[in-house]
């Protein structure tokens, strides 16, 4: 344990303590949210982003210990445990580091080497390896033995040669210096199966394709397993040949074992051994080891970014308390309406049919119109999907007819409306509703606070990833979990207002207490304080422990339980109310006489100066929502398709995703435009999200587009006014892009016969 404390702080450049003072608490089950918020005491300070970091890094290293424990008995019980092997057992830092030293040892099927080694060949091959100037088929002569499988000579040095190749292979750091030098100089390329183009025509881009492996972004390495995956590409790892046609490979298996090129007896014959286990062994398992490295380390980047996007969307601004009326665009079907009060309470319903077939345009705009003057309707939420803009002229039409309603609009993400509507959850808020109501209920109340809505989708469904279907999905649900309870705990729930899905996101609070506390709610009314949070059937003072700093009671019986002021630290706030001499309902907000005390004169034991600055800060601005202004966008009218673009045009837009390689903006039709990484600032931009989220609104100019291909590509480079974009994107505009494409790669170049005997020269020095 004392290793493992050691190796986290040291990764994340922390002390020790506050190391051990996070695992400890993590134990005991506190969560990460808590621990970041109430307990920095404990860990000095450790935040939300390091504790995560640290959680995962202690579940892995707790597996290597696990499996490090587990080689170590099997290797003592076979009698092989050296005090060498001990020790580099032991200071295996990684699980691949561990696995290569206990390859000689794992408990294998009947190999060839194993068979050889019974028929008595050991000997042979090491005498050969050893004494390089004995005539191999006169050293093999006395192995002959047809009753132990030896018929001739020639079965002899096979045999041997198995023995030495699989002795080769189980070299550890043999192994892991040439694992080092692929990944290093490795090449990766893809080549079109024959007969698959027509098909494969979205895998265009990587029919001739090569780049160095260590190279790759994940963007382009995910789309290159998925069109091997389709069966549509080829996938080969290359490597560059030094010269007289045997590789750098070959040469440093060579030097590691002793074999050289001095024309003895059994030279020959080792070097051709030495090919044989590269080719053949080594080879073979660092190529599948390399590209499932390379795969794992895509995954875990298309992770992350699906993760920050998630973050974003979560934490996007509510628009209120509003009532608000949504609309499910479709054409047949009808457009379906939903308003929801200021509550978030469903108070009506319908389906118009303004649009083809049956365009009753007229009648629809009344039926709105009278919708929204009975409840007080001030926006509306219109879906992206089939006849979004259709839709969108239809409440433009209506706010013109009727400018006394006082309506505005925004078009709003419909990404996951459906998975919700048909889900058992949706079932239980809404159960008098049709399926298809449902999702016009949810475009209108993702608008009202999004991350009260949004948690009821599953998060892969939102569709803000790249390839986010391809990857470990155990591990995508692990981290997408944990940014959901991230976030959730950041803004703060209310405790009377919150559905079941919100609530069971709290730290502490499970999905049983949840709908519990929410049966409780029903039948006893509105909480009237947190403390009334233990009444509640399961909720013990360990869950409420953790949960109560997160539950707003607004309203209630005391106005500390509306902030994020802990309950445990109401003393606190108690020493600060006597100091001034005044109630709480007269310190709270008040900004200047808060600013003037010092931290340190209301500390105690339990609660140092970081807590304590916490809660001056809450009592600021009690109960204060994280999250930005709300905005709409305004697309830009006429502007309905593809065909509608022209190059040079300036449109507003909204970001739907953020990847790696660009952001994706909605600009109003109906398909997504890509801004490429280099046409979103003057200045070089290493990372996209260094500049733009989703949700944010922008202004972007037209590069190119590919109506044919739905393809439009996008500039965020404009002038100082914003209105026109710049000659300098013109003339580096990129091709116009689809969603979740990397753009055309050069082949990559084998360096040349110097530079890789300069290589050579250095990876032998090393060595």
């Amino acid at each position: 344990m004392k290793r493992i404390t050691e190796q986290i702080a040291s990764e994340l450049g922390v002390q020790p303590e506050q190391v051990t003072a996070a695992i400890s608490l993590l134990d005991e089950g506190a969560t990460v949210p808590f621990i970041a918020r109430y307990r920095k005491e404990k860990t000095q300070g450790l935040d939300d982003a390091e504790l995560r970091q640290l959680e995962t890094r202690l579940i892995y290293l707790r597996e290597l210990e696990e499996r490090r424990q587990q080689v170590l008995a099997s290797i003592s019980k076979q009698g092989k445990l050296t005090a060498e092997l001990e020790r580099d057992l032991l200071t295996a830092e990684t699980k691949t580091r561990l696995e290569d030293l206990y390859l000689p040892f794992r408990p294998k099927r009947r190999t060839k080497a194993q068979l050889a080694r019974e028929a008595g060949l050991e000997p042979l091959a090491l005498a050969l390896l050893d004494s390089p100037d004995l005539q191999p088929e006169s050293a093999a002569v006395v192995y002959v033995d047809v009753e132990k499988g030896v018929a001739d000579i020639q079965s002899a040095l096979e045999g041997a040669r198995q023995i030495l190749m699989e002795r080769f292979s189980e070299d550890a750091e043999l192994v892991g210096r040439l694992r080092d030098y692929l990944w290093e100089n490795g090449i990766l390329r893809s080549t079109l199966i024959d007969g698959k183009a027509q098909q494969a025509a979205k895998f265009a881009d990587y029919f001739d394709y090569a780049e160095a492996i260590r190279k790759i972004p994940s963007h382009r390495a995910l789309a290159l397993f998925r069109g091997r995956g389709e069966g549509f590409l080829r996938l080969d790892l290359e490597i560059d040949q030094a010269v007289d046609e045997i590789s750098v490979c070959e040469r440093l298996i060579a030097q590691r074992v002793g074999v050289e090129a001095r024309g003895r007896a059994a030279d020959e014959w080792l070097w051709k051994t030495v090919s044989w286990a590269w080719k053949i062994k080594i080879f073979t398992h660092l190529d599948l080891e390399l590209k499932m490295r390379l795969r794992e380390a895509a995954e875990a980047e298309a992770i992350r970014v699906f993760g920050s996007n998630i973050r974003d969307l979560l934490l996007a601004a509510p628009a209120g308390n509003l009532t608000i009326l949504g609309l499910d665009p479709g054409l047949r079907t009808g457009v379906k309406v939903a308003v929801v009060d200021n509550t978030c309470k469903v108070v009506a319903t319908s389906t118009i049919y303004p649009h083809a077939p049956k365009r009753q345009w007229d009648q629809a705009i009344a039926e709105l119109a009278q919708l929204s003057k009975k409840y007080g309707v001030s926006l509306v939420s219109i879906g992206n999907g089939t006849a979004s803009r259709e839709t969108d002229k239809l409440v433009a039409d209506l706010i013109k007819r009727h400018p006394d309603l006082k309506l505005k609009k925004l078009v709003t993400s419909e990404a996951g409306a459906s998975v919700y509507s048909a889900s058992e959850l949706a079932s239980r808020e809404l159960p008098d509703l049709d399926v298809s109501l449902r999702g016009a209920v949810s475009i209108a109340r993702r608008v009202q606070d999004p991350l009260a809505e949004l948690v009821k989708i599953e998060p892969k469904a939102i569709g803000v990833g790249q390839y986010q279907h391809d990857v470990n999905q155990t591990e995508l649900g692990r981290t997408l979990d944990n940014v959901v309870e991230d976030c959730v705990n950041r803004v703060g729930v209310d405790l009377n207002t919150a559905s079941v899905a919100l609530l069971s996101r709290v730290s502490g609070i499970s999905q049983i207490q949840a709908r519990n506390i929410v049966s409780y709610r029903d039948e006893n009314g509105s909480f009237k304080n947190r403390n009334a949070l233990l009444d509640v059937p399961r909720v013990g003072a360990k869950s409420y422990e953790q949960a109560a700093g997160f539950l707003r009671v607004i309203g209630g019986d005391n106005p500390l339980d509306a902030s994020a002021v802990h309950p445990e630290a109401y003393p606190v706030v108690e020493r600060i109310l006597a100091y001034a001499g005044r109630p709480v309902s007269a310190v709270l907000g008040d900004v200047a006489y808060l600013r003037r005390l010092e931290p340190k004169d209301f500390t105690d034991d339990q609660f140092g100066i970081p807590t304590v600055s916490d809660i001056i800060q809450e009592l600021e601005k009690p109960g204060r929502d994280p999250r930005g202004e709300f905005k709409t966008v305004n697309f830009q009218d006429g502007i309905e398709k593809i065909s509608d673009l022209t190059p040079g045009m300036v449109l507003e837009g909204v970001v739907t995703n953020v990847t790696n390689f660009g952001a994706f903006v909605d600009i109003g039709v109906h398909q997504d435009g890509l801004v490429h990484i280099s046409a979103m600032s003057h200045e070089y931009v290493k990372d996209p999200r260094n500049l733009v989220k989703a949700g944010d609104l922008i202004k972007v100019s037209v590069l190119d587009v590919d109506p044919e291909r739905q393809r439009i590509a996008l500039s965020m480079r404009l002038d100082e006014r914003g209105d026109r974009p710049v000659a300098k994107a013109e003339r580096q505009s990129q091709p116009a892009t689809g969603r979740g494409r990397g753009a055309q790669q050069k082949p990559a170049r084998s360096k040349p016969e110097g530079a890789m005997a300069a290589a050579l020269k250095g990876v032998l020095k090393r060595s």
